[in-house]
């Protein structure tokens, strides 16, 4: 997910955008336990994906 697609949400939005995307970064942390993942740089970028959401989150919640 591109950062200007994140930038445009609203706070609500993203709240529960990062939510949906931490467990679907467990999710796949526990099936990369359990069986390797074919591809396991998604883990990553799952795991920059919910990073970049909070902090978009956080500059909105300062920026108010």
């Amino acid at each position: 997910m591109k950062y200007a697609e994140i930038k445009d949400m609203s706070a609500a939005d993203l709240a529960e955008r990062i939510e949906a995307e931490k467990a679907n970064y467990q999710q796949m942390k526990l099936n990369h336990a359990v069986s390797p993942l074919e591809n396991n740089s998604k883990i990553k970028a799952a795991r920059r994906d919910v990073a970049r959401l909070m902090t978009a989150l956080r500059q909105s919640e300062l920026n108010k």
